[in-house]
């Protein structure tokens, strides 16, 4: 009989920046949580909330919502869930169900639900324990690797350009062809818009049209509102890029009755002409992940139209080498831990 390790390895926010290796208890799941061997894990920008304190936070805390793993235990009550079946984890930590946005049918905002590696431990460990209501179904054609990102980057380009008003055939444009914008690109081609990818510099021009754009857009050469006014104006751009200057700029090459979807957390306020919105009937709306449905969606969508992460490995233990990658911008474009 194999005897299982009484502990395992995990990389926790201590203190304002500063990550360590350690190694935790192992314990198992309460009612209505799952425990998960970690086999993958993105690292996100959003983990710097933890990281870097920028939430209400109580270190020590484990990172991560892009972890992607199997089931080796279910607490009490867990039903539709098994051991040995492969689950992802996002950033949102499960609803409460009935709370008044739950019975609405409004998940995503469940007043009761805790954030994944800010309210508990996430997925930078060999091991994690998770609510059984915010799992996610991996497909078996999926790696772990190319999975972990899509369960925060994917999942919410994925979502906003899926719930949009724009339909097949409209012009849409991808703000900013970095961690979350080069999925939007391929979702967008996919989806059948008519794809402009944004950018500054002429070498994501040829990545934007590898990607599937149809259309690139210097913004650092030309006049972004301009040139998409030049097309027709866009249904949608999904601006991808953190500022409050890159959203209020996509506003004139909106055709009328186009919006602007924002997925850039900043706290750079973003200043728009209340006759734009008023006389063009312009709308600006901002689009936080998705619902554990629409990550099921967002995974089973990747793999039948191949649409992938552009990513880095690093193991386990060089997490904090991986984070300051990602948050330095040198990372081409998402970075992942691996735990096997």
């Amino acid at each position: 009989m194999v005897q299982r390790a009484s502990t395992y390895r995990a990389v926790q926010a201590v203190s304002k920046g500063k990550l360590e290796l350690v190694h935790k208890p192992l314990t198992d799941p309460p009612p209505g949580y799952v425990r998960i061997q970690v086999e993958a894990c993105g690292v996100c920008h959003s983990d710097s909330a933890t990281v870097e304190g920028l939430l209400p936070i109580q270190w020590p805390r484990v990172p991560g919502h892009e972890a992607v793993g199997r089931i080796d235990a279910t607490g009490e009550g867990v039903e539709g869930w098994k051991a040995g079946q492969r689950v992802g984890v996002g950033f949102l930590g499960g609803n409460c169900g009935y709370c008044a946005y739950c019975r609405d049918g409004d998940l995503v905002n469940c007043i009761n639900q805790g954030y994944t590696g800010v309210q508990r431990d996430g997925g930078y460990a060999e091991v994690m324990i998770a609510k059984a209501s915010g799992l996610i179904a991996v497909p078996d054609d999926l790696s772990s690797v190319n999975a972990a990102p899509l369960l925060c980057a994917g999942l919410t380009t994925f979502s906003a350009l899926r719930n949009s008003p724009a339909r097949a055939g409209d012009l849409v444009a991808v703000f900013g062809v970095g961690g979350l914008g080069h999925l939007g690109v391929q979702y967008a081609r996919h989806m059948g818009f008519e794809v402009v990818a944004i950018d500054r510099g002429n070498d994501r021009g040829e990545l934007s049209k590898k990607l599937g754009a149809h259309h690139y857009v210097d913004s650092s050469a030309t006049d972004v509102a301009k040139a998409l006014q030049e097309r027709g104006g866009a249904q949608v751009v999904l601006a991808t890029a953190s500022g409050g200057k890159a959203v209020a700029a996509a506003l004139g090459g909106l055709r009328r009755g186009g919006t602007v979807i924002s997925l850039g957390a900043t706290d750079e306020p973003i200043e728009l002409s209340a006759f734009e919105l008023l006389f063009k009937e312009l709308g600006v709306e901002g689009a936080l992940t998705g619902t554990p449905a629409a990550g099921d969606a967002t995974l089973k969508f990747s793999a039948m139209s191949e649409v992938a992460a552009m990513v880095e490995t690093l193991p386990l233990e060089r997490a904090a080498e991986a984070y300051a990658r990602m948050m330095s911008g040198k990372a081409r474009f998402r970075m992942v831990l691996m735990m096997v």
